[in-house]
């Protein structure tokens, strides 16, 4: 059976070691050499550069995440392995692991951090779909002949390379579709390489919970639990028009992916609809200041997206969930594209103030939309706000100083409310 070690690259038949280096790091599989659709995830990407960055962090259990207040933005394996999990709330996650380092995310490190990794992949494909900064899908089909080697080497020598060079692991998931390649690179992390073959799809997936399927929630696995589908192997009994007729238009996708198939390409210029962040307080509040001071984290954190992708936004949104679940979504066009986090901002401030007056809320998110060119952003003075130049030449210079000392360098007096 075709093999690869992952730690020396070199290929051989079955063997428990490798043959040259002695290492058991071994993938085996009928197909290793044939499949060409992959899906790279960083493994637990923002802890994994903090660790990187802070080596004193390298054995203890590191949360992403803000405060008490705060809910869990991702956490190392460490603190994984005691429960935590993203999206939990803080305090939850501290009772499960009391003894776990809390860092607040720096974003421009994650960014660049991204940037390093997709130059790497670029060498490799010029069908690249990123997904988020830390995970991607690439079409390898047709590189053997210009790289000299299949996909399953290749993907090897990227790993291995972004441990050797950046300090950061990924898990690659090797298969014949989208669908199939984001599955298995979840099914061995951390350092995983996991391949489905096209002969094994159907027989993988029968005994497997529908949960597998990408973008069905709690809510979606409820409402195939009502009509008996726990696993794909009960969306196998179901006919075609049967699943039509009760999900509508998923109907059809769920018959598609219950047999293993799934005709989306990979596309290296899918285009970015919008950006927008939130947070989910574990303390409902409205208490304006606290509030306040979300409302600038999120424009800071959507800004310093905009800015790494090189992108500006016409429509700056503002969402804001009541204690009792009631939503409130306030958008407002501005006269030009922006990118800066203080006009982004001033906008969702103002949209706060005239959703006024204001109850208990315990989620806070703001996004920007109509996205365009950064080429466009702040290219023409506000003649009604005559100090919006000036902070826009303030904050450029801010993200200069930052870029060379580090995130810390400079910290607005409302981040730390």
């Amino acid at each position: 059976m075709p093999s690869l070690c992952r730690d020396c690259l070199t290929t051989f038949d079955t063997a428990r070691r490798c043959p040259a280096c002695r290492s058991p790091r071994v993938t085996s599989h009928p197909e290793l050499f044939d499949l060409t659709i992959a899906h790279m995830d960083c493994d637990a990407f923002y802890a994994s550069v903090e660790k990187r960055d802070n080596p004193a962090l390298a054995d203890k259990p590191v949360i992403i995440g803000g405060g008490r207040r705060g809910v869990v933005s991702t956490a190392c394996y460490v603190a994984r392995i005691r429960g935590v999990k993203s999206a939990m709330p803080m305090f939850q996650a501290l009772k499960l692991c009391p003894d776990a380092v809390i860092v607040k995310p720096r974003f421009e490190a994650y960014v660049e951090a991204s940037r390093a990794i997709r130059v790497l992949m670029d060498e490799l494909t010029p069908v690249v779909e990123p997904l988020s900064l830390d995970e991607a899908f690439l079409d390898m089909t047709g590189t053997a002949r210009l790289h000299g080697a299949p996909p399953a080497v290749m993907l090897a020598r990227l790993v291995k390379r972004m441990k050797d060079e950046l300090g950061l692991t990924g898990s690659i998931g090797l298969s014949h579709n989208k669908f199939l390649a984001k599955v298995a690179s979840d099914l061995d992390k951390p350092r995983g390489f996991s391949l489905i073959g096209a002969a094994e799809t159907t027989e993988f997936l029968r005994p497997k919970s529908v949960r597998l399927i990408w973008g069905i929630g709690a809510v979606g696995q409820e409402s195939l639990a009502s009509a008996g589908i726990r696993t794909f192997d009960d969306l196998l009994r179901w006919d075609r028009r049967d699943l039509n007729d009760r999900f509508g238009g998923m109907g059809d996708r769920l018959w598609q992916l219950a047999r293993g198939e799934d005709g989306r390409r990979i596309s290296a210029h899918t285009p970015v609809r919008g950006l927008s962040n939130e947070t989910t307080f574990h303390e409902d509040t409205k208490d304006v200041d606290i509030l306040d001071g979300h409302i600038w984290r999120m424009a800071e954190k959507v800004s310093s997206r905009a800015k790494a992708k090189d992108i500006a936004g016409r429509v700056v949104t503002l969402k804001l969930k009541r204690s009792d679940h009631g939503l409130i979504t306030r958008r407002q066009s501005l006269r030009h594209p922006t990118q800066i986090a203080d006009t982004i901002y001033r906008t969702a401030r103002g949209l706060f103030d005239a959703a006024a007056p204001h109850p208990t809320y315990r989620l806070l998110g703001v996004g920007l939309s109509e996205l365009t060119p950064g080429t466009e952003a702040d290219l023409t003075a506000d003649l009604l706000d005559p100090g919006a130049d000036k902070r826009i030449r303030a904050e450029r210079a801010a993200d200069a100083i930052r870029g060379r000392f580090g995130d810390a360098a400079i910290i607005k007096g409302r981040a730390l409310r």
